[in-house]
């Protein structure tokens, strides 16, 4: 495990990251009264996420490969970090949507159902089957996988040595 010492460490606080995100959001209206703009501003989440692969890969050349790092090394990395982060994902999510905004769904069904400033709303069973807990963990969690292993390539990619 000492060789992961560094994903655990940025892994952990990630998972803090994603936290703090969902309060300011909770904080700022985007889980009620600004539900309408609650997608445009969620996606910013991708600037900071991307900012903590960076450190945490950067870290990881400094201390773990000397500042010798190759792209896969720093990839691998990358897909290591994501594979944490998308294990821990589901008790963000739990403590997300039980604890700091436990009327999400419920909001976000009627929103998508109901809101006069929609074009086009979704059914109730579909908003039912989508804005549940279940579905934003398994969500998270492919997400985590998927955009994290594509950040650790494009960071791995910036921070490499060339040889």
């Amino acid at each position: 495990m000492k060789n992961y010492s560094i994903e655990i460490k940025w892994t952990l606080r990630f998972i803090l990251l994603v936290l703090a995100w969902a309060i300011g959001e909770k904080f700022i209206g985007l889980h009620d009264q600004h539900i309408d703009k609650y997608i445009i501003y969620t996606n910013l989440f991708a600037i900071p996420a991307f900012l903590f692969f960076y450190l945490a890969l950067r870290e990881k050349k400094k201390y773990f490969f000397n500042n010798q790092m190759t792209w896969t090394q720093g990839f691998v990395t990358g897909i290591i970090l994501s594979f944490f982060i998308a294990l821990l994902m589901p008790f963000a999510q739990l403590v997300i949507y039980k604890s700091i905004t436990p009327h999400f769904f419920e909001t976000a069904i009627e929103y998508k159902t109901k809101s006069p400033l929609l074009k086009y709303h979704m059914t109730l069973e579909a908003a039912k089957n989508y804005f549940n807990l279940r579905s934003f963990i398994i969500e998270s969690i492919y997400t985590e996988l998927s955009m994290g292993t594509i950040a650790g390539a494009i960071i791995a990619l910036m921070i490499r040595n060339k040889k």
